[in-house]
């Protein structure tokens, strides 16, 4: 008799443990990242009253794009600066895939503090670049996607184009630190 309660006892036990389990563990297709977008433009940089440095270098017949410029939140230049845009890019064919063709986006908002380097493969420079992104820092580490390009109209013919960036980002989720 003491065998059977026992058994039974066994019993019960391991099928709420299967039935609790199936609860509270996380379900397999569940997706350990999560997902942002950000829109935001690049501010072409206002003409100073001094001669400019070397925005572009000559490099064996061909430039060198070197930039830094401000991230705004709209188009108008009056609008809340978000960041920057940094980058040299060597929009040369054999230089297409070189570890120089990064953009770097950094962000000093209290949403946003980090930075995320956009890889630039091609040397051609369109109306629309869909670029991919490849790390980041701060607020988005590890972060992976794509960022988007796309050139509005300037508003003065003799400015610089302006950009309209669109990110689509795929960050980690932040695991809890236990305290010991």
């Amino acid at each position: 008799m003491l065998a059977k309660i026992i058994f039974f006892s066994a019993v019960t036990a391991a099928t709420l443990a299967v039935i609790l389990l199936a609860f509270v563990s996380p379900s397999p297709h569940t997706d350990p990242h999560k997902s942002i977008a950000i829109s935001l433009y690049v501010q072409p940089p206002h003409p100073p009253n001094n001669p400019p440095l070397h925005q572009t270098t000559n490099l064996h017949a061909s430039k060198a794009f070197i930039f830094h410029h401000k991230l705004t939140e709209g188009p108008w230049n009056t609008s809340r600066i978000i960041g920057k845009a940094q980058g040299f890019v060597l929009p040369v064919e054999h230089f297409a895939l070189a570890a120089f063709n990064i953009i770097y986006l950094t962000f000093d908002t209290p949403e946003y503090c980090g930075s995320l380097g956009i890889e630039a493969r091609t040397g051609r420079y369109g109306t629309r670049e869909e670029l991919v992104v490849v790390g980041g820092t701060g607020f988005f580490a590890f972060a992976r996607g794509v960022a988007v390009f796309a050139q509005t109209a300037s508003q003065n013919s003799g400015a610089d184009a302006m950009y309209y960036i669109k990110l689509r980002l795929r960050l980690p989720v932040q695991s809890r630190v236990i305290p010991g």
